[in-house]
């Protein structure tokens, strides 16, 4: 190699050198620093992109588990509502058989019934009060057999969405919860003797007929789906009519053979749930004589029966819960893991780097100084 006074050819090596070492021990501090490997696209593209769709999806799966633990306080707080129904229910019976016994004068019997009319408005007023974040969970809000939630309000039962994705087979099921007034388990409200015609009733409910006229009751699938006790009570010659509500429940009116008029309650799929006897002098509504009482004990069964059906089912929904949250978590751990190898620096590996492009820019420090003082030779030989 020449000597020449015009460039210096080594020492614009020896400072390519020290920049290319410094920019990489510029980046060996930036992660050592900072605990990630990847801290710009630059660093792993790929990888960068794989590793915020596993961040989103952490994130979503965390969510997902608060959202089922919301549902199971949802679950627990109507459970919890449902146990207060059941002691009601079971004063209900007590009273009742209080009443039907023939040591008790009528007065008495009197005296006893205001108590068992203040158990069934107790058992309304709970159902009608009782809600989570504003959503009513007992009066029949969550009753429905289908779910719509384009409006801003949702409608029928209640979805619990946990997964990160909007597949029905794995992201979320639903929680319906039956109506639990005493009319929905029943019983009329109240110790009228008047009675409720149809049409009050089918406009206290917002019904909607579906069948206009001269529907045999036999015909029907919700009065075949009931108990042998309650079909017997009926007269299978007079023609029903039939209608449905918001919640796709189905409503069929018909008469016994005494002449009361009933309402009989299904839900979608056409199952029986409630026998509510409309006329005053019903065993729904009153245990005011012994013959009364004595069929009352028959109507709290029944409604102790569908009180528990649906606390059943609650229960049975806050275990598969807590499995989906024991699911969720473990699912959310790997993929932490995952996203960790990707993304987390090796602090023992890029130690070593560190140390590498220290020595090496140390060393292009030294030789960039003895590099810059090598033309002065030139000035001996002019000298």
């Amino acid at each position: 190699m020449s000597l020449v006074i015009n460039h210096n050819l080594m020492a614009q090596n020896a400072t390519r050198n020290l920049s290319t070492a410094y920019g990489a021990l510029a980046t060996s501090t930036r992660r050592l620093s900072s605990g990630l490997r990847i801290g710009t696209a630059a660093d792993d593209a790929a990888g960068l992109a794989v590793r915020e769709l596993m961040r989103a999806d952490i994130a979503a799966l965390n969510q997902g588990v608060r959202n089922a633990n919301d549902a199971i306080s949802l679950i627990q707080t109507a459970d919890g509502a449902l146990g207060v129904i059941d002691e009601k229910l079971i004063r209900m019976k007590e009273l009742a058989e209080q009443a039907a016994t023939g040591t008790y004068t009528s007065d008495q019997r009197i005296i006893i019934d205001s108590e068992y009319q203040a158990m069934a408005s107790e058992i309304t007023r709970i159902a009608n009060a009782t809600d989570f974040n504003g959503i009513y969970l007992l009066n029949g809000n969550l009753s429905g057999s289908t779910h719509d939630g384009t409006a801003m309000a949702s409608t029928g039962k209640l979805k619990v969405h946990f997964g990160t994705a909007n597949d029905c087979a794995e992201d979320y099921y639903y929680i319906q919860i039956g109506t639990c007034t005493a009319s929905a388990l029943g019983f009329r409200g109240g110790s009228s003797t008047s009675g409720t015609t149809e049409a009050e009733y089918v406009a206290e409910h917002n019904l909607t007929i579906i069948y206009p006229q001269n529907v045999s009751i036999s015909s029907v699938d919700i009065y075949n789906n009931s108990p042998q006790s309650v079909q017997d009570q009926f007269d299978r010659s007079v023609d029903s009519n039939m209608y449905s509500d918001a919640s796709n429940n189905y409503y069929i009116f018909a008469r016994t053979t005494s002449g009361d008029l009933h309402v009989l309650r299904g839900d979608s799929s056409n199952n029986y749930i409630s026998d509510t006897n409309l006329s005053g002098s019903s065993s729904a509504s009153s245990i005011s004589t012994q013959e009364l009482a004595q069929q009352a004990l028959i109507t709290v069964k029944n409604a102790i029966i569908s009180k528990d059906k649906i606390r059943a089912n609650l229960g049975a929904l806050q275990n598969r819960l807590e499995n989906t949250i024991s699911n969720l978590q473990i699912q959310a751990e790997n993929l932490q893991a995952a996203e960790s190898r990707i993304s987390d620096v090796d602090v023992a590996t890029e130690m070593t780097e560190f140390v590498r492009q220290q020595i090496l820019t140390q060393a292009a420090v030294a030789m960039l100084s003895q590099a810059n003082s090598l033309p002065r030779m030139a000035l001996q030989l002019m000298g």
